[in-house]
């Protein structure tokens, strides 16, 4: 199964989108989480919010994760340990405020982590992402480094 999380921040129309089209061509189960994305798939099974028991679940039964670069959920995929495809949300398309997402992004792809920048990319990117465990390069992961960081927020 490949489970798709957008966050619950804004709409992600793009990746919902360019996944639903995805879906329709794969044998393999796809679930997405939509947030508040207006676009309603159709080749796959979607929902807008759950309780995060729930939506940990789905991380935990994926064999691979495609979101956006939000910090929260790449987090979790990596708690489950599963491979992750990055779609990064950009200012330029009214998908953030900010390219904050672009940083994080390149920072996990130089650690290995796969990152599409060009949503025509994605089902490549699918039909070839690395089944096995996520292993971070270099000395001090910077999930390491985040998990501490909110850790201190929650403080």
């Amino acid at each position: 199964m490949i489970f798709v999380t957008v966050g619950g921040m804004r709409a992600f129309k793009r990746l919902v989108r360019a996944m639903d089209r995805i879906a329709g061509e794969l044998d393999e189960q796809v679930v997405m989480q939509i947030g508040s994305t207006d676009y309603e798939p159709k080749n796959c099974d979607y929902f807008k919010f759950m309780a995060a028991n729930e939506i940990e679940e789905l991380y935990a039964r994926a064999r691979v994760v495609v979101c956006h670069a939000g910090i929260g959920s790449i987090l979790t995929a990596t708690q489950y340990n599963k491979p992750l495809i990055l779609v990064p949300r950009m200012k330029r398309y009214g998908e953030h405020i900010d390219d904050h997402q672009l940083e994080i992004a390149r920072e996990m792809e130089s650690r290995g982590v796969i990152v599409v920048y060009d949503i025509s990319n994605l089902e490549s990117a699918v039909e070839n992402v690395n089944i096995g465990p996520i292993e971070f390069k270099g000395e001090t992961t910077l999930v390491h480094r985040l998990r501490e960081y909110l850790d201190q927020m929650k403080k």
